[in-house]
């Protein structure tokens, strides 16, 4: 081995010393183990990769991990990692947040952090309940959920993640699930080569408050009949012999038909189009994961990236005018401009 070679990390290498804390078979374990497989599989070093989180049950994830982590406030995590991944190119910076700390409190900083393409990626696991403060119904909890603050079911319509990042024009968006642990490390993968905001909707199981609301998609005699998956260039066609397929309808809604009946109507997937239409009609095409549900990457563009724009704006303002600290420092409480 050379001298600049780096070796080869593993798992252990991005695990932390803390005892991890989360309910017996809670979906988050899954989701560490595999954040921390894929780490070490793409050559990301601990020493400049950084985790940064707000509130919930999701956001103790930079305790177990063996990287510089931020524990932030409740909503927050997108607004204080975004100031990081400004000021530290250097840095691979990761976001964790949950449907609850994202959607609700957090919805204004998670909606500009993907406009402005921040160089982040950001994972939301989307459990559909708030887990940390006991089972009360979170912004995307299906309509009629009867919950602690819900007894006589919720009459919130529910956010669709995707739907939202595919709106904000996010340049990486994708869907994942917590117990597929290739499919979740290939996606994982892909949205940590991007470069600019990417954002991947995890569903992730909570035993405790909402056990098995992905039973369509994750279970063993379900799953096939309900996994959609995206796969760049190809059809999407699904089913254990692939004998369901999505259509394009004239209004450009999304629809299933049996796969001999679609003929050349088959919609094949694109998630490099620079128009996000499509990528939004195929996250419509299930409004809550009970049914046909698409998994994958959805959008995968370039665009100006903010933190680039940023910094350049910063260098020109200094080469302009550079700037006197002592005399700043030292100088009174008023300043004319202009």
């Amino acid at each position: 081995m050379s001298t600049t070679e780096l070796p080869q990390l593993t798992r252990k290498d991005f695990s932390s010393d803390q005892e991890v804390r989360w309910c017996p078979g809670c979906g988050d374990y899954a989701v560490l183990a595999t954040v921390q497989s894929t780490l070490a599989d793409i050559g990301a070093r601990p020493e400049s990769t950084v985790f940064v989180s707000g509130i919930g049950c999701s956001s103790r994830f930079p305790y177990y991990m063996n990287t510089y982590g931020m524990h932030t406030i409740h909503g927050r995590a997108p607004a204080v990692a975004t100031g990081l991944s400004v000021s530290r190119p250097d840095l691979d910076v990761w976001v964790v947040t949950g449907d609850g700390d994202a959607l609700s409190i957090g919805g204004n900083h998670l909606l500009h952090a993907l406009r402005r393409n921040v160089n982040l990626t950001i994972l939301l696991f989307n459990n559909e309940i708030y887990g940390l403060t006991k089972g009360q119904y979170s912004p995307t909890s299906p309509l009629g959920s009867v919950h602690k603050s819900t007894p006589m079911g919720s009459i919130d319509r529910p956010l669709n993640p995707v739907s939202l990042a595919l709106g904000a024009e996010a340049t990486f968006v994708a869907r994942s699930i917590d117990s597929d642990r290739k499919h979740l490390s290939e996606v994982l993968a892909a949205a940590h080569a991007h470069r600019g905001a990417s954002f991947v909707e995890i569903y992730q199981n909570c035993v405790v408050f909402n056990d098995d609301a992905f039973a369509a998609v994750t279970g063993k005699d379900t799953k096939q009949q309900n996994q959609i998956r995206l796969r760049q260039g190809e059809p999407v066609v699904f089913g254990p012999e692939g004998e369901r397929a999505v259509v394009a309808g004239e209004d450009g809604s999304m629809r299933i038909v049996p796969t001999a009946e679609a003929g050349d109507r088959v919609v094949v997937h694109d998630a490099t189009r620079e128009d996000p239409t499509t990528a939004f009609a195929l996250a419509r095409l299930a409004p809550s994961p009970t049914g046909p549900t698409p998994i994958g990457i959805f959008r995968a563009v370039e665009g100006p990236v903010y933190d680039d724009l940023a910094r350049e704006q910063v260098a020109r303002a200094k080469a302009a005018a550079p700037a006197d600290l002592r005399a700043l420092l030292e100088g009174g409480n008023i300043w004319n401009v202009g």
